[in-house]
């Protein structure tokens, strides 16, 4: 029997109640092109294997490989990646095109697996995961609400965010200390805004939310200046939480503007 790893922030998921919930919203099918992040001892590979017949799985714990693979020999066929998943490039695998990724994540790794993922954001049809409850109230957060931040900003740019379902500690081993959910994320289509430049529009977000107790102002007046946020119509006594998406848009594409015209 496999120990769960403290350092791999291993928490291994037995509820067959719930892992059936998960495959319901999932709802794969023979013809998808499936990933999966941290498969550990097989509580979702095997059920999807079974329905799909093909799995790919990104796995950094050698020693669950040698498990995974011998579990796997009588539900389908099943590559196995003994890698870590923040230093994997989705453009390596053998098919990386309409991608559909689910996965258990560690949740020490969450935050930055998933801005990680977004740099192949065009190869992504959805994603499924497993995350903190807090992250995953973040990750859906509207603004003038306390979960709402960066995270909330940045995948809401990427994708329709979906909260899906609770998942109680009791449903892993060992439990954790905090609750769980299950989140959808879809890519959107189009782009939900015009922002100008990502790397400027992500520098903007990311400022803002370091100060997050500043006035929008304060907080970005090394970038912006004070007549931007008439142009934009944004009072500059609000603070970060306050300011939509499309606040930040505005801001980003102004600002992007008036360099490329300068």
């Amino acid at each position: 029997m496999h120990k769960a790893r403290k350092r791999f922030g291993q928490h291994f998921l037995h509820d067959k109640n719930i892992i059936n919930r998960i495959l319901d919203v999932i709802d794969p099918q023979a013809e998808d092109n499936l990933l999966e992040i941290g498969p550990g001892q097989g509580a979702l590979t095997y059920p999807l294997l079974r329905r799909c017949g093909q799995l790919t799985a990104v796995e950094l714990d050698r020693d669950l490989i040698t498990l995974l693979k011998q579990g796997a020999q009588d539900h389908g066929d099943l590559e196995l990646i003994n890698a870590d998943i923040l230093k994997f490039s989705l453009d390596d695998l053998p098919s990386s095109k309409h991608i559909r990724i689910v996965g258990n994540l560690p949740y020490n790794i969450s935050t930055p697996l998933m801005f990680h993922l977004m740099k192949s954001i065009e190869n992504i049809q959805d994603m499924h995961f497993m995350v903190q409850k807090e992250v995953a109230l973040r990750i859906v957060a509207a603004e003038n609400s306390r979960d709402y931040g960066r995270l909330s900003v940045m995948m809401q740019y990427f994708c329709r965010c979906q909260y899906l379902f609770d998942v109680a500690p009791g449903s892993f081993t060992p439990p954790p200390k905090v609750d769980s959910a299950i989140i959808r994320l879809s890519p959107h289509p189009e782009p939900v805004a015009d922002i100008g430049d990502l790397a400027l529009f992500t520098s903007i977000v990311k400022t803002a939310f370091g100060q997050r107790r500043k006035t929008i102002a304060n907080a970005l007046k090394a970038d912006v200046g004070p007549d931007l946020f008439d142009v934009c119509n944004i009072n500059r006594r609000l603070r970060a939480e306050n300011l939509q998406l499309s606040d930040f848009a505005c801001l980003s594409r102004t600002i992007y503007k008036r360099r490329y015209d300068a």
